[in-house]
C-alpha cells in the first residue's frame, strides 16, 4: 500500500472521529437542555379575577385556562386543578398571564385586599395634587394632616394640624375634573383639576375626625421622614402668619 493511500485512510478516519466526537458532544448538550425543560401543567389566569372571586367562579366564568409550562418557569405554589381553591376567595385581583398561585386564595371575609393595621380602619380622601404633595404620597408614606377651615361661629379662617402622623396603606388612580371659578369681577375661569383618592389607616376617633373635616373644611397633606415632628394645638390665621424675610 503506498504511502500515499496510507495518509488518506487516516485523515478519512480522523474526520470520521471528529464528526461523531461533534455529534456526541450536541446530543449531551441536547439532553441536558431537555433534563432542564421539564414540562409542567399549571392554571393561570385568562382574564382579570376580581379581589372575593371564589376558584368556582373563575372557573365557571372562564377565567382559568391549563397550560403546559417549563418546569423552571412555575412559581411555588401554582396550582393545576382548581379543587383546592373551588370555595376559596381570591385575596387581591389576579390579572390576565399570571399563574393561579394556592397562597392568593384564603376564606371568604376572613382578609382584606388592603393591609389594615389591626385595631384600625380604613378611611379614603380625595385631593387634588397640590394637596397630596404633588404626588409624591402614595403607599408606606406617612404624613400629616392639615385643615384649613372657618369656625362655625362664624370667626377668623384658620389652618391647624389636625392628624400629626397617620399611615397611607393606598393609592387611586389620578382622575382631571373641571371646575369653575368666578372672580370678584364676575369673571369665570375653568381649569382641569387632577384628583387622586388616598386610602388611610386610622382609629375610628381619627376616621370620624377626618370625615367631619372633609364636609367642614379642606385637607391638606405634608409628606414626613422617620425624623419629621408635626404638633398639633397650634393655629394658624392670616393675622399670625410668619412673615416672609
Amino acid at each position: 500500500m503506498s504511502r500515499r493511500l496510507i495518509l488518506l485512510l487516516v485523515a478519512i478516519l480522523v474526520a470520521l472521529l471528529g464528526t461523531l466526537a461533534v455529534f456526541l458532544y450536541v446530543r449531551n448538550l441536547e439532553n441536558e437542555a431537555e433534563s432542564g425543560q421539564e414540562q409542567v401543567q399549571v392554571l393561570v389566569a385568562t382574564q382579570a379575577i376580581p379581589f372575593g372571586q371564589t376558584g368556582a367562579q373563575a372557573q365557571e366564568a372562564g377565567s382559568l385556562e391549563l397550560t403546559t409550562l417549563p418546569a423552571e418557569a412555575v412559581v411555588e405554589g401554582a396550582l393545576s386543578s382548581v379543587e383546592p381553591i373551588a370555595d376559596l376567595s381570591a385575596l387581591s385581583p389576579i390579572f390576565p398571564g399570571e399563574q393561579i398561585l394556592q397562597q392568593n386564595f384564603g376564606t371568604p371575609g376572613a382578609t382584606s385586599p388592603l393591609p389594615i393595621p389591626e385595631g384600625k380602619l380604613a378611611v379614603s380622601i380625595q385631593l387634588s395634587d397640590p394637596a397630596r404633595v404633588a404626588g409624591f404620597v402614595g403607599p408606606g408614606s406617612q404624613v400629616a394632616i392639615f385643615l384649613t377651615a372657618t369656625p362655625p361661629d362664624g370667626g377668623e379662617l384658620f389652618t391647624t394640624v389636625m392628624l400629626p402622623r397617620v399611615d397611607v396603606i393606598a393609592a387611586g388612580q389620578t382622575t382631571v375634573v373641571s371646575r369653575t371659578i368666578t372672580d370678584p369681577q364676575g369673571q369665570q375661569t375653568t381649569e382641569e383639576i387632577p384628583l387622586a383618592i388616598l386610602t388611610l389607616a386610622v382609629t375610628q376617633t381619627e376616621a370620624q375626625s377626618i370625615v367631619q373635616a372633609q364636609t367642614q373644611g379642606a385637607l391638606y397633606f405634608g409628606l414626613l421622614t422617620d425624623t419629621s415632628q408635626t404638633t398639633t394645638g397650634e393655629i394658624t390665621t392670616f393675622g399670625n402668619v410668619v412673615p416672609i424675610q
